[in-house]
């Protein structure tokens, strides 16, 4: 399994919020336990909220805060989309703050505090490219919103899928689907799209193909359904 696909499995095991020690977190992904170790320490630093340390256990904390405000995850959408924006605006004084902007705001988003800070775009390996995902957002959003199925090409690869719910982790978005294509569950991690058009045609609620049914087969551990970064359905 590449680390990538990894960490990506990490995260679902993490986000029911539950406490996992690290031997558990070993065996359900087949690596040594210095390995989880410093798979938790790149998550963190690449800004997913992790909570937890070594012979304790770790967990996934769902608050996205910037004291004293709390942030929706609308709004934090809102936030990356408009710095990215600005970054690149012709007037150089402009791109500058927005940098500037982003620095000071990565200092109180949650992430390792012993890195420095670096930019919504510049999030650690293997997530540096965050940032193309960001155009991505109001699309997939609206088909949430709307029902409607799309076409996303990741590489060479096309899929129709069915999206579901946006999943923001420290930078990286995430959009949970179900996959007409390869007939389960993925995670599509937006800043591997290359490029995704809206198809013909609604749907519906299905059974073994909703966001609950996700969310069943997560309870219950299968894994195996929910899918990882490579989202071309290979395991």
């Amino acid at each position: 399994m590449r680390r990538a696909d990894r960490l990506m499995d990490l995260i679902q095991i993490l986000r029911d919020g539950t406490l996992h020690k690290a031997e558990e977190l070993a065996r359900r992904t087949g690596v040594s336990l210095r390995t989880i170790y410093r798979d938790m320490e790149t998550l963190a630093a690449s800004g997913v909220p992790i909570e937890g340390e070594r012979g304790i256990g770790y967990r996934v904390t769902a608050a996205i805060t910037l004291p004293p405000l709390n942030m929706t995850m609308l709004e934090v959408e809102a936030l990356h989309l408009g710095l990215l924006a600005v970054s690149r605006a012709d007037d150089p004084d402009l791109a500058q703050a927005a940098h500037s902007l982003s620095r000071r705001l990565e200092g109180v988003l949650p992430e390792d505090r012993t890195r420095t800070p670096d930019g919504f775009n510049l999030a650690v390996y293997p997530f540096a490219e965050a940032s193309k995902g960001f155009q991505h957002l109001p699309f997939i959003r609206q088909a949430i919103r709307t029902r409607q199925k799309i076409m996303a090409r990741i590489g060479d690869k096309r899929q129709t899928l069915r999206p579901l719910q946006l999943d923001y982790w420290g930078r990286l978005w995430t959009c949970i689907a179900w996959s007409e294509t390869a007939k389960k569950f993925v995670q599509l991690r937006l800043d591997q799209i290359t490029a995704i058009r809206a198809l013909p045609g609604l749907f519906v609620d299905e059974p073994g193909k909703s966001l609950e049914d996700y969310w069943d087969q997560h309870a219950a551990g299968d894994h195996s359904q929910s899918g990882s970064s490579d989202t071309n359905g290979r395991k």
